[in-house]
Order: C-alpha cells, then structure tokens, then sequence
C-alpha cells in the first residue's frame, strides 16, 4: 500500500483470506452537472438523464449481488444509490451515509461556472488554456492533487479543500467501512456512490493514478478489491456497466 497517507496506521486490519470488492460509482447526472457549474458541497437534484444512467447502470450490474451500501451525506449520491438497488430488486439494503465520501468543498467557486475555476487554476499554474492542464494532468506530468490544492489557495473564502485533506477522510472512510465489512470473514461485494474529485483523491495514491486517463464520468464505476490487508485498485472511471446496461 505504498504512498497511503499516514493516517491509516490507526486502521490495523486484520490479513483474512475473504475478499471484498468496493464498487466506487460516481452519482448520476446532476442539474449543477448540465449547467456546467462547480458542485462540490453544493447539491442538487438528478435530472432525468441522470436518473436514466442510474436505472442503465443497475441494469449493467445486475449479476452483481451487493452486501452493503454507502453514500456520501449529499442528496445526489443517497438518490443514485436508491435508484440503482430499486433497479436491482435489492431496495431493502440499507444505505449508510458517510461524510468520508462528500465531494471535495470548492469554497468561493462553489455554484460558479466550472470554466472559471479551472481558468483560474490553469493560469496560476502558467498555463495557456485549460485544456493544457486537464492533459498535463491526466497524463501525470503534473499531480491531481497539485491542480486541488490550487483553487485551495485561490479560494477567496478559505473553505476550499486540498488534496490532502479529501485525500485523508476518504481513505479514513473506505478504512472504516473495509475493517467493519471484513469481521465475519465472508466475502463481500459493496456498493459506495460518491463524487468526481472525492473518488480520484481516495483512490490516485492508492494505484489509481496509473489507471486515470481522463475525468470520470456520471455512473462511471471504479473498482477496489481489499485481500489480505491490501487495497488494490483494478479500475478508475468505468462506463462498461453503463453500455451494457443501455443495450438491454
């Protein structure tokens, strides 16, 4: 588990033989999502695109029995999750929100157009387009992390998030969950609806960076087996189950 923050040392999980499979899925379209504007701590409604992607998404994981369910304290990631284990027969699961998984807070930015935040980080960081960053980015020449900690520093409120702090409660999180899952030793598939920005930060030190291309999309999918007191991260941002799931 290499490059893990420090803070996981308090989260002693015990080497079993069972397995656990997280299943990160990202919430379904948002409005915020559709005006293009920044919605971290900021919430809105699915629209029916998103709530379409959502039913898709069950439909594409219906042979996949889920053992658990957590959700950020934000509406859209409790109303995706509904949507989804209704879709699958499983509505009698109960969901546990989890304040680890909540979105990255932007702070001034927050309801803004999503062009003008990233503008202003491409140009702090001397860039002449956004469209430069976002490949630098995705590409791994410069860090994830250093583009958050950017509107940190530019957010006029002093409420924006860095990396390191989303970094730290959603690990703190997928800890908790994984020492609590793995107790009776069975193995488990579990479900948790999250946020853009909070899955990459969970996930990027975690192996996710080598397998993040671009950002990841509504209902998209990110994979993460615990083994043997390990975390193994085997996909970031996969739309497969949303195209199978929109050809049944």
């Amino acid at each position: 588990m290499g490059g893990i923050n420090k803070a996981y040392e308090d989260y002693q999980i015990k080497k079993m033989d069972n397995k656990l499979t997280f299943y990160i899925v990202r919430h379904g379209k948002t409005l915020l999502n559709t005006l293009d504007k920044v919605q971290g701590w900021c919430d809105s409604p699915l629209t029916e695109e998103g709530i379409s992607v959502a039913r898709q998404l069950a439909a594409g994981m219906k042979h996949i029995h889920f053992d658990a369910a957590y959700t950020s304290d934000l509406r859209r990631t409790r109303q995706t999750a509904e949507i989804l284990l209704k879709e699958k027969a499983q509505a009698g699961l109960d969901i546990t929100e989890h304040f680890g998984f909540r979105e990255a807070c932007f702070g001034a930015y927050e309801s803004d157009f999503n062009k003008k935040m990233w503008r202003d980080a491409s140009l702090f960081m001397h860039y002449l387009s956004m469209e430069d960053m976002y490949k630098d980015a995705f590409s791994g020449k410069i860090s994830c992390g250093d583009v958050l900690d950017v509107i940190s520093l530019l957010d006029t409120m002093g409420m924006a998030e860095n990396f390191n702090k989303v970094e730290t409660r959603s690990q703190n999180a997928l800890y908790e969950i994984a020492k609590k899952q793995s107790e009776d030793g069975l193995d488990k598939n579990i479900l948790i609806v999250s946020h853009g920005m909070s899955i990459i930060c969970m996930l990027y030190n975690m192996g996710g960076k080598e397998l993040l291309n671009t950002h990841l999309e509504n209902a998209s999918v990110s994979e993460v087996v615990w083994q043997n007191g390990e975390f193994t991260v085997t996909s970031m941002g996969d739309m497969s189950y949303v195209d199978k799931g929109s050809r049944t």
